[in-house]
């Protein structure tokens, strides 16, 4: 069984991660994935738009590098994927291309209102899926 849980830095990144490691615990044949994708959109870091593709690789492996090393910690050895895009689309994209039997999404919580008028990354994703999605609060 492979389970993917997306990751993007937040808080409810680490609890998603936390759930899909007692999936793999209680899964021994289950293999962990970790997906991170940056949006060029909506990065804080302007230089990252200006400089080399091997500092985006930095980037992106500095910021999932404290979710590798909460699953090498519960002796996991993730597979990391380090994607570019828009967030939502990009793991629609990627996850149904590929053999991902679980998703993981942490949920940001936000209010209704919010929810309504910007969307989620997660209720996008629920909708497009093609494997089952868990959304952890």
């Amino acid at each position: 069984m492979n389970i993917a849980v997306a990751v993007d830095g937040s808080e409810s990144a680490v609890r998603a991660t936390q759930h899909a490691l007692m999936l793999v615990k209680y899964l021994p044949e289950a293999h962990l994935e970790i997906i991170f994708v940056t949006d060029l959109n909506k990065v804080e870091d302007e230089r990252l738009l200006t400089q080399s593709p091997k500092n985006m690789s930095v980037y992106q492996r500095e910021n999932v590098q404290p979710i590798v090393k909460l699953a090498r910690e519960s002796n996991v050895e993730p597979k990391v994927t380090l994607l570019k895009g828009q967030a939502g689309p990009t793991i629609i994209k990627y996850v149904n291309a590929n053999e991902v039997d679980q998703l993981i999404v942490g949920s940001r919580g936000l209010n209704a209102f919010k929810g309504l008028v910007f969307g989620s990354v997660s209720e996008k994703v629920v909708k497009r899926m093609t494997c089952p999605v868990t959304i952890v609060k």
